[in-house]
Parts: C-alpha cells; sequence; structure tokens
C-alpha cells in the first residue's frame, strides 16, 4: 500500500477560517494531480457541504452502522477533490465497540488505493474529538490569525496536544492578513509563548491575505480558488499546496492511513 500523507487543520477557535482553508488547500493539492479526500471532522456542525453547496445522503455515521461502504459515502468535491461528509453527534467516535473499531480500519483501509492525501478539517475548540484527530494525523497545521483570542486559542491547544498527547512539531498558518509581514509577525507572537512556556517545534508555513474574493466565494458556495483563480487567497493557497507536497510522507510501510485511523479509534475509546 503506497504512503497518504495525512493533515489536520485546526486552530482552537472557531471563525478563523479552518474549512476554507482545508476545502482550498485540497483543491490546489488536486489541481496539482494529487488525489485528495476531504474528511470533514467537525462532527456536530458539518459545514464543508454547506460551503460548497453540496447536499450527501449518506455520512461516516452510516458507515460505522455498517449500512454502507466508505466509498458509498464519498462524493464529488470540486477540482476533483472527494469530500467524506460528517455525522452529526460526536457522541459516536467516542463509543465504538471493536467491531465497529476493526469495521472502520477496513472502510478506511478499502480506499487508501484512491488517495494520496487526507485533509482533516477539525471542530473548533480543543475538546476530545478535535484532539483524538489531530493525534492521529501526521502533520498538524494551526490556522491563527491576528485577533488575541485566536492566538491564546492555538497556545491553548498546542499545549494540551504537546502536554497530554506528547506531539512536539505544529505548522502555523497564518490567515487573513493584510500583508505578509504581519503573517511573521503573528508567527513570531505564538512563538514568543511558545518558546517561554513550551518544549515544542513550530513552523511557519505561510499566509493567507485577506481577500473580498473569499468573502464573494463563500456566498456564492465556491471555492475561492475556482471561483476566482487570480485572486491574492487563491495564489496563495496554490503556492501554500506545493509547500505542502514537499513535506515529507510516512515511512511505515502500510502507510499513515491505518495507524490515523488505529490511533483515532484507540483514543476515542481510551
Amino acid at each position: 500500500m503506497h504512503p497518504v500523507q495525512v493533515i489536520a487543520i485546526t486552530g482552537g477557535k472557531g471563525g478563523v477560517g479552518k474549512s476554507n482553508v482545508s476545502v482550498n488547500l485540497s483543491i490546489a493539492l488536486a489541481e496539482m494531480g494529487r488525489r485528495v479526500v476531504l474528511l470533514d471532522a467537525d462532527l456536530g456542525l458539518a459545514n464543508i457541504d454547506v460551503l460548497l453547496g453540496i447536499t450527501s445522503k449518506n455520512n461516516i455515521s452510516n458507515v460505522l452502522n455498517g449500512d454502507v461502504s466508505l466509498r458509498d459515502v464519498l462524493v464529488n468535491g470540486p477540482g476533483g477533490i472527494k469530500i467524506i461528509p460528517a455525522a452529526s453527534g460526536t457522541q459516536e467516535m467516542a463509543q465504538l465497540d471493536a467491531r465497529e473499531h476493526a469495521g472502520l480500519i477496513r472502510a478506511f483501509s478499502s480506499i487508501a488505493d484512491q488517495l494520496d492525501i487526507l485533509v482533516i478539517d477539525t471542530a473548533a475548540g480543543i475538546g476530545d474529538g478535535v484532539t483524538s484527530f489531530v493525534k492521529a494525523a501526521q502533520e498538524a497545521v494551526i490556522v491563527v490569525t491576528d485577533e488575541p483570542t485566536s492566538i491564546t486559542d492555538a497556545y491553548a491547544l498546542i499545549k494540551l496536544l504537546n502536554r497530554d498527547h506528547g506531539m512536539f512539531r505544529f505548522r502555523v498558518l497564518a490567515n487573513m492578513v493584510k500583508t505578509s509581514q504581519d503573517g511573521h509577525n503573528l508567527f513570531a507572537k505564538l512563538t514568543k509563548v511558545t518558546d517561554r512556556f513550551l518544549d515544542v517545534a513550530l513552523q511557519y508555513v505561510g499566509c493567507i491575505p485577506f481577500d473580498d474574493s473569499v468573502k464573494r466565494s463563500v456566498q456564492r458556495q465556491r471555492a475561492v480558488v475556482e471561483a476566482y483563480p487570480r485572486a491574492k487567497a487563491s495564489l496563495a493557497y496554490k503556492s501554500l499546496a506545493k509547500k505542502v507536497d514537499s513535506w515529507p510522507l510516512p515511512t511505515t510501510a502500510r502507510g499513515n492511513l491505518e495507524f490515523f485511523v488505529e490511533s483515532l479509534v484507540s483514543t476515542a475509546r481510551g
């Protein structure tokens, strides 16, 4: 089985643009020829389908119930990406029995040959649902905006993942910034507190500029990279996708996907 890159997009605070980042990064990676699956992991408040104006009959909970296979749940999204819609009701993940646990691992293994990258759009906050997805992923991208609450919440999330789950390396994306210098300044603010109080390594992956085209595309229920490919934000997403594509792949023989589901479920049950 070829290795699958598993990337969690998170941030602690709601309203920092995680879902927009997840959708646009996924499409930009697909434009580069990668096979991308986007998992809406906001199990209580699914929003990828709303962002993109897509409707789906089934979601991940139907897979857990054994009604359908994961392939049946995959919805075609813009730019050639596939989407796994969220289940409503956060408890389901936390209460899997051994049979469902095995079923979920089989379900993800069954689509492993169809994808190169799994992008996970996590919920807001720092609850168990968020930390289990981030911890299970191979790459954690923390989305921050230039608001004190965003920096505080990002710090709280990093601290929790570091202290309770042994995570050490995080990538940081500055979103909705006026200039690229503002992005660097924002990263500096965050590292100032993490360097002082935590033993973690933060890596700056760049910034997405504030751009009215993003708002317009949301109103049209389209992704900005698709609706306005030459917009400042779209060009920034394309440049981010190139960076992400150069990140090292997992080295385990069975890829990172089974490991992802294993650790996801064991966290939920533990």
